[in-house]
């Protein structure tokens, strides 16, 4: 696949109990400026509403608040539980972020993370992938400007529309999420729409990585749509330092506490393994905590797996204190991104070529200044002339 690839984060978020909650979140949001001001192209938020950890219950609110400290930066919901929320809710609420951020809002659809949120709203964790599909297969018709009517034993859309002609057209960016079934493949392709590979680094779901896009292509021949995989994004987990031994150290800040969260308390199969997580992580090739060459030879593992996607987007796992996290992100924007970019790099064309023709070149501005010298001492004499310089001069014929 040709093309520049595309860099995004996001942010569940992930903060440990320990922590002031108002001030994490104030630093959810100061990470979309930071992002913004590398260069980083999206960041998405999450929607959960139990265990503690992930704390963002609307990612729409903090969409509209980082909306309003960036300029560029595009901003997305990773995922909205689209089994919590009555569609047409979800398409009028982004339909007015996408007129109030000018086009930069993406809706991200899932079933929903966490059981312990379904549990608390009497949805049976059985049926959250069943009302997905039906939510999506709505809200993608909505967000397009299309009138709607459907009825399912969770919702009724009668002649329903968006209140607002949509600000982008035909639509706001939409995309499935999907790890190791075939759910979020299926509605990507059965919608049209992108897809956002959650865990891709993990082992069942890198396994199922070209599966999952093939599915989501054969499923889109089926419908009567086109996907593209510059609309695929793949989520992995990485912290860059200068060093594998520094960031191994700057990790132990937060990692341990946050592979307990994942393996006890959210019970996701994301963390593998037991014993050191962070040798876990690393060995598994779950997660590069390391230095930015790893971060390049892990991207070129995902685009080898994957058979090319269009966006990697970092898991802000926050293992690293805050000032720690920061610099992450920029030795990732300063020394990964302009190494996996399919272009070639002119500066170090131009670089090799004046290394190669420097004898040459210095040789030319030489005899240019001596020539100058003795033009200057023909029509002057010597005066005022450094006797280094003269005595520099080739001898005259």
């Amino acid at each position: 696949m040709s093309g520049k690839l595309r860099f995004g984060a996001f942010c569940g978020p992930h903060h440990p109990l320990n922590e002031n909650p108002t001030l994490t979140l104030q630093r959810d949001l100061e990470l979309a400026e930071h992002l913004e001001y590398l260069g980083f192209d999206e960041l998405w938020y999450g929607e959960h509403h139990s265990a503690g950890w992930e704390l963002i219950a609307s990612p729409e609110v903090m969409i509209a608040a980082a909306a309003e400290r960036t300029k560029r930066i595009k901003l997305g919901s990773a995922v909205t539980s689209v089994p919590y929320h009555h569609p047409l809710m979800i398409a009028e609420r982004y339909s007015q972020l996408d007129h109030m951020t000018r086009g930069r809002v993406m809706l991200g659809m899932g079933p929903g993370s966490l059981a312990s949120d379904a549990k608390m709203m009497g949805i049976p964790v059985a049926k959250q992938r069943d009302m997905m599909d039906e939510g999506i297969d709505v809200l993608v018709r909505l967000l397009r400007g299309e009138t709607v009517t459907a009825k399912t034993d969770w919702f009724t859309l009668d002649n329903a529309r968006i209140h607002m002609t949509p600000y982008s057209r035909p639509g706001i960016e939409m995309i499935a999420a999907s790890t190791v079934s075939p759910t979020g493949s299926r509605a990507s392709g059965r919608n049209g729409i992108g897809m956002l590979s959650f865990g891709a680094t993990s082992g069942g779901a890198f396994d199922a990585l070209s599966a999952n896009w093939n599915i989501a292509e054969d499923v889109a021949k089926a419908s009567g749509q086109t996907i593209d995989r510059k609309n695929w994004r793949l989520v992995a987990p990485m912290h860059i330092a200068p060093t594998r031994e520094q960031a191994r150290k700057e990790v132990e800040f937060g990692v341990e506490g946050w592979a307990d969260y994942l393996r006890n308390v959210a019970a996701l199969p994301i963390v593998p393994g037991g014993g050191d997580v962070i040798d876990a992580l690393m060995s598994s090739h779950m997660a590069v905590i390391g230095t930015p060459d790893d971060a390049v030879a892990q991207i070129k593992r995902l685009q080898a797996q994957s058979g090319g996607f269009g966006t990697l987007v970092l898991f802000a796992h926050n293992w690293a204190d805050w000032a720690e996290t920061k610099r992450s992100y920029e030795m990732f924007a300063r020394f990964v991104m302009p190494k996996v970019d399919d272009m070639i790099d002119n500066r170090a064309v131009s670089e090799a070529e004046c290394r190669a023709n420097r004898p040459e070149l210095a040789g030319q501005i030489g005899a240019a200044i001596q020539d100058r010298i003795q033009r200057h001492i023909d029509e002057h004499g010597q005066k005022d002339i450094a006797p280094e310089l003269i005595a520099a001069l080739p001898p005259k014929a």
